[in-house]
């Protein structure tokens, strides 16, 4: 059954709640939920913090995305703080990934106010990947992917968008992996030449020539080891420093 939340401006239009699968279309922005459908207070909060840095500018490289993104913090692992410091310090970045979170959980937050006041050089975007393990089709995730792209052009017409490619999963190739190889494949059509979006498809780096992830680069085949993140850096290094130089 769908509803309407009218009473709740925070929320979306549409929502089920009968079922952990049934989220939102990847293009239609919404909050991270809790079952009961409120706003999930940990989002909320993380939101609220990228929206007080984005007011206070000076940010030149912005990144987007789910936990993949939110993990270049290095959490647990220092070397990937590191790594993040001399791939990225220079060009005065911000990290808005979020753990979890879906095309429309980016979109809701670009939406709402994480680029007011900023005016980045350039977005380094990766999403989709957690649609994908939820079951959306590619075509669904594309549309959500294109969602956000076009929302950034509009908030800051002048940001270049580095356009990442959603990684793969498994250690063998898996249906999982055929689905995310799938919007790969489609993600091309939102690159206009680098005019204002440049793709760049870096799932290869992380399998070997048989089709299979080392562990250590993706230790639990989601995840990404210090060694996945400095395949990461240094495939995004020369279209990086391109586009942050095109402006």
């Amino acid at each position: 059954m769908r509803h309407t939340a009218f009473l709740l401006p925070v929320l979306c239009v549409g929502f089920t709640l009968s079922a952990a699968h049934a989220l939102e279309p990847a293009d239609e922005p919404c909050p991270k939920r809790n079952k009961d459908g409120s706003p999930d207070a940990r989002f909320m909060k993380r939101h609220e913090s990228f929206v007080a840095e984005a007011k206070k500018g000076g940010v030149d490289l912005l990144l987007l995305g789910d936990f993949l993104t939110d993990d270049w913090r290095g959490n647990n692992k220092n070397g990937v703080k590191a790594i993040f410091d001399k791939g990225f310090a220079r060009y005065k970045p911000a990290n808005f990934g979020q753990g979890g979170d879906y095309t429309q959980h980016v979109l809701w937050r670009v939406q709402n106010g994480e680029l007011d006041g900023l005016t980045p050089k350039a977005v380094m975007l990766m999403i989709g990947g957690t649609n994908g393990s939820n079951g959306d089709p590619p075509d669904r995730i594309l549309a959500g992917v294109e969602a956000i792209v076009n929302c950034v052009k509009r908030k800051s017409p002048t940001t270049k968008i580095l356009l990442l490619s959603v990684l793969p999963r498994c250690e063998k190739p898996c249906g999982l992996r055929d689905r995310h190889m799938s919007v790969n494949a489609l993600l091309p059509k939102l690159d206009d030449g680098g005019k204002t979006v440049k793709y760049l498809d870096i799932s290869a780096r992380f399998m070997q020539a048989d089709g299979t992830i080392p562990r250590e680069i993706m230790p639990d085949f989601m995840h990404l080891s210090e060694k996945g993140y400095q395949i990461w850096a240094d495939a995004v290094e020369e279209p990086l420093r391109e586009l942050m130089q095109a402006r």
